[in-house]
C-alpha cells in the first residue's frame, strides 16, 4: 500500500484490505486511530530504574524514554544523567497522571512486592508492559496480570531473557521431538543467593537518606523502620519485599522446564531449608513440585513429573555418565531432564544444552526464532495490532502461570513447619489439606551462644498463627493503607 494514499480514501475503501496487515503506517491512519507504526518510536516510561531497569532501558534507547520513576534518586542518578530528556519522579502514580496520555509502554523493574500494582495500573491505562522477573510477589497477583493482559490486549513480556535465547528453543525442540523420551524427573539448581539472607530483622533503625522515599519503597507491605540492609538491591532476601533465591532465579532456570514439558498447575509441593526465619529467606532451600500427566504430544508422552529445586550451594546428585570435572553450574545454575532415552542438561537461561549420551540430534525447529533482544522483541510486539500480533517469547499468558509455579515454591518453604506435603488446587488458588486448627510460627532470632564449650540455642519464636489464614495471606496479600489492585476480570 502506498504511503501517499489519503487517510480518507483508506478509511472509505481500504480498511478491509488492511485486515491482513500486521501494522498499518501511522502516516495513513494518523495518531487518532490509536496505532503506532514500526517506523515510529514508542514513548516508554521506566519504573524502578536504578538496578536492572537501567539495563533494560539501555536496550530500549532506540525508542523515546520519556519518564523515569524511582524511590531512590541517589541510586538512580546515573540513569537520570543517561536519559536527560526524560522527566523524573519519585512516585510512579504521579508520572502516570502527568504523562499518561503520551506514554505507550512501561518497563517495571522495582522490588518484587510492587510489580503487580505498578503493572496493573499501566495495563488498565492501555499501556504495553515489560516486567522484570519474578512477574509478581504472589499467586493471585500473577493470575490477575494474566487476565488483565488478555482483557486489554496489550503486548507483554516478563524479563526472563533466556526465553528469547537459542538454548531454550533447542531444549524444547529436543523434548518435543522425543529425543530424550518421556520425562518423569527434573532436577534444577542455582548458586544464588549472593546477597544477605538468613538474617533476623535489624534491631537498629537507620536515618532515612534525603534522596529515598521510604514510604513509597515499602508501598503495600507492612511498614517497618528503615535500615540500609534493605535497599538498594538487597531487598531480594526479605520476605516482605522479595522472594529469595527461588524467586530471583527460577524464572530463568525453570522456564525451559515449564515450557518444554507443557506444565500447568502443580498438585503437590513440599519444601525444606536451612533455618527458617520470620523476615528473611533462608540461606539454602529444597523444593519439590509434583505435576500431573498432561496431554501427550505427537512424538512424546507427558506423564506425571517431579521437579525439584535446590539453591544456596546445594546441587542434585551428578547423573551417571557425566564426565568427571564437568561443572553443571553454567551461568548461575543448571537443569537436568531425566528421560527414558537420554538425559538432557542445560545451564541457566537454557544455556548450552547437551545430551549425556553425546548425541547431537538434528530436530525440526518448532519454536519461533527471536532475532531481536528480549526487550526489542517486546517493542516489536507493541507496534503490532492485537489481531495480528506475534506474541513475545515470554508473554503474560505464559509467564503468569509459570510465575505461579515459582512463587508457590516460596509458599512451600514458608509453610514447611506444617511437616506435610501440601496439596494444591490451582483453579481455586488454595491448599486443600491444611488442617483448620493447624498453627505455625517461625524463628525471630536463634539466640545462639556458647555455654561451657557447648552450643546452645535460646530461640525467640514468632507468635503462632493459624496456618490456613497465613497461607491465604501469602497467596493474596492484604495491602497496607490505600494501596489496591483492580478487580479480577
Amino acid at each position: 500500500m502506498s504511503s501517499k494514499i489519503s487517510r480518507r480514501r483508506f478509511l472509505q475503501t481500504g480498511a478491509t484490505a488492511a485486515v491482513g496487515l500486521t501494522v498499518v503506517p501511522s502516516s495513513v491512519l494518523g495518531k487518532s486511530f490509536g496505532h503506532t507504526a514500526p517506523s515510529d518510536k514508542l514513548n516508554i516510561a521506566g519504573v524502578g530504574v536504578g538496578g536492572m531497569g537501567f539495563a533494560n532501558l539501555k536496550n530500549l534507547e532506540s525508542e523515546n524514554i520519556v519518564g523515569l520513576a524511582d524511590v531512590d534518586w541517589k541510586y538512580s542518578q546515573r540513569v537520570f544523567d543517561y536519559f536527560p530528556k526524560a522527566k523524573k519522579y519519585y512516585d510512579y502514580r504521579k508520572m502516570y497522571d502527568e504523562l499518561g496520555k503520551s506514554i505507550d509502554a512501561v518497563v517495571v523493574a522495582t522490588s518484587d512486592h510492587t510489580h503487580a500494582l505498578i503493572t496493573a495500573d499501566a495495563i488498565t491505562m492501555g499501556k504495553h508492559v515489560y516486567v522484570q522477573k519474578p512477574l509478581t510477589h504472589t499467586v493471585y497477583e500473577s493470575r490477575l496480570l494474566t487476565k488483565l493482559a488478555d482483557k486489554y490486549k496489550v503486548a507483554t513480556q516478563m524479563g526472563n531473557q533466556g526465553a528469547s535465547g537459542e538454548g531454550v528453543r533447542q531444549v524444547i525442540d529436543w523434548i518435543w521431538n522425543g529425543e530424550i523420551g518421556e520425562v518423569t524427573k527434573v532436577e534444577t539448581f542455582t548458586d544464588r543467593p549472593i546477597w544477605p539472607q538468613g538474617l533476623p530483622r535489624p534491631a537498629v533503625t537507620d536515618r532515612i537518606p534525603k534522596t529515598l522515599d521510604w514510604d513509597l519503597f515499602v508501598g503495600p507491605a507492612p511498614m517497618r523502620p528503615f535500615n540500609h540492609i534493605y535497599t538498594p538491591w538487597n531487598w531480594r532476601g526479605w520476605w516482605d519485599f522479595g522472594t529469595g533465591a527461588l524467586g530471583d532465579m527460577a524464572c530463568h532456570i525453570l522456564h525451559p522446564v515449564f515450557k518444554g514439558l507443557n506444565l500447568g498447575y502443580p498438585t503437590q509441593i513440599q519444601a525444606t531449608s536451612t533455618m527458617l526465619l520470620t523476615d528473611s529467606a533462608p540461606n539454602a532451600e529444597f523444593v519439590k513440585y509434583t505435576f500431573p500427566a498432561r496431554d501427550n504430544m505427537k512424538k512424546v508422552a507427558m506423564p506425571e513429573v517431579e521437579v525439584t529445586w535446590y539453591d544456596g550451594g546445594l546441587q542434585p546428585s551428578r547423573p551417571e555418565g557425566v564426565p568427571n570435572g564437568v561443572n553443571l553450574n553454567d551461568a548461575g545454575g543448571g537443569v537436568i531432564f531425566y528421560g527414558t532415552k537420554d538425559i538432557l542438561i542445560c545451564g541457566c537461561y537454557g544455556k548450552d544444552p547437551w545430551l549425556v549420551s553425546g548425541r547431537k540430534p538434528n530436530s525440526p525447529k518448532t519454536q519461533r526464532e527471536v532475532t531481536l533482544s528480549h526487550e526489542m522483541d517486546w517493542v516489536r510486539a507493541s507496534k503490532e495490532s492485537p489481531e495480528n500480533r506475534v506474541e513475545t517469547s515470554s508473554p503474560f499468558k505464559e509467564a503468569g502461570p509459570f510465575n505461579e509455579m515459582v512463587v508457590l515454591g516460596v509458599l512451600g518453604v514458608r509453610l514447611q513447619k506444617l511437616n506435610q506435603i501440601l496439596d494444591w488446587d490451582g483453579d481455586k488458588m488454595e491448599f486443600t489439606n491444611i488442617p483448620s486448627d493447624a498453627k505455625i510460627s517461625a524463628i525471630i532470632e536463634d539466640g545462639f551462644k556458647i555455654t561451657d564449650g557447648h552450643p546452645t540455642f535460646d530461640k525467640k519464636m514468632s507468635q503462632p498463627v493459624n496456618a490456613q489464614e497465613m497461607a491465604k495471606e501469602m497467596i493474596k496479600h492484604n495491602y497496607r493503607g490505600d494501596w489496591k489492585l483492580p478487580s479480577m476480570p
